[in-house]
């Protein structure tokens, strides 16, 4: 392999500056599109990828532990080496342990994409279906993900020769090493793209909106993610699609709350209908529900009525819809209706207020009913 020094004409000592100017010169003279001669062409590879490795430090660095006649000149024996790293990377080559890898797949798996979806307390009765609209990377149609302008192709790395690895000799404490690194002129991949894409700019891929229908199944809850497997970005180069995640989001209700895969409601009853017991008719998330209210029922009773409720994320068994009761107490009464309570509690001699038997049930019926609402 020639010098990356010879090649660019530049001293073994030159700056970072040097190598810049005389890289700008060469590649001025030698650009396919000044001069197309084939020798140009081939000149002009050798001298971008000498000018990749020398302009580059670290890599410059290990090209001239390599290329010295005395890679320890002046350095103090074992000092003269960067660290550990180095020395491990100058025995043994970098990640592919002295040993040239395969070339990498430009194909690609796609990222994995996540949408909120906003769901109204009654589309989790029994599931509902949506068509949303994602923003993602879709494949290039111009180009199908060869990433070249259609009637091109890639073409073999003239450096690499196709193994995406270039190798060296390097003299070191343990004799001659080979070592590998990615080539930097095909990053790796042991083939260029002359003519890239225009559409997708050589990616194989294009941003774009698409629309994605899904069905939600019923009994899902605030914070669950729905995964639906390759409906995500498509990876570069037209490879496999990603995963698209569905993160759900349930509106809170105005009358009803859930529990598990319960409903719960609160019923407010008058005091007379409380006494009397009445029959009424009340609209739940799937349609209208009749109900008894027994005679004499007390605030904080429950009235259950089965299978009125959610339907379980896994199984078919509806939960309940749970009313509780609250009865109202009038605030404002005219002198007749007055006259009438009075009449009522003199009549019924009921007992005046006192202390009882403590009741967990009162307080605890409607309790998770508030906070879960």
């Amino acid at each position: 392999m020639a010098d990356h020094y010879e090649v660019l004409g530049v001293a073994r000592d030159a700056s970072p500056d040097e190598i810049k100017r005389a890289y700008r010169r060469l590649a001025r003279e030698l650009h396919p599109d000044v001069n197309p001669g084939e020798d140009a062409a081939e000149r002009f590879k050798l001298v971008t990828h000498a000018y990749d490795v020398l302009s580059d430090p670290d890599q410059r660095r290990r090209y001239d532990m390599g290329g010295d006649s005395n890679p320890f000149a002046g350095a103090g024996g074992a000092a003269g080496f960067g660290g550990f790293s180095d020395i491990f990377e100058t025995f043994f080559g970098g990640a592919g342990g002295g040993r040239a890898g395969r070339p990498r797949s430009r194909r690609e798996r796609g990222q994995d994409a996540l949408v909120r979806v906003n769901l109204e307390l009654g589309d989790i009765v029994f599931g509902t279906h949506r068509d949303l609209e994602v923003d993602t990377a879709v494949l290039c149609e111009t180009c199908q993900g060869s990433c070249c302008q259609p009637g091109t192709s890639e073409v073999t790395c003239d450096i690499c020769h196709g193994s995406g690895n270039v190798q060296r000799t390097v003299r070191s404490l343990l004799g001659n090493v080979v070592t590998s690194q990615p080539c930097t002129t095909c990053q790796g991949y042991g083939t260029t793209i002359p003519y890239p894409c225009a559409t997708c700019q050589g990616q194989g891929r294009v941003r774009a909106r698409r629309t994605v229908s899904v069905d939600i199944p019923a009994g899902v809850e605030t914070g669950l993610r729905l995964q639906l497997p390759g409906s995500g970005e498509v990876g570069p180069a037209g490879g496999p699609n990603g995963d698209l995640y569905l993160e759900i989001h349930v509106a809170a209700h105005e009358v009803f709350s859930r529990e598990g895969d319960d409903l719960l409601a609160t019923l407010e009853v008058s005091m007379p209908d409380a006494i009397l017991g009445t029959e009424t008719t009340i609209e739940a998330l799937d349609g209208e529900v009749e109900l008894e209210v027994r005679p004499g029922v007390q605030s904080g009773d429950v009235l259950t009525i089965k299978g009125r409720g959610i339907t379980p994320l896994r199984g078919t068994q509806r939960g309940d819809l749970r009313v509780g009761v609250h009865v109202v107490t009038p605030t404002r009464l005219d002198g007749k209706e007055r006259a009438l309570i009075e009449e009522f509690a003199r009549r019924t001699k009921a007992p005046g207020p006192h202390l009882a038997e403590f009741h967990q049930g009162l307080f605890a019926k409607l309790r998770d009913r508030f906070r879960n609402g």
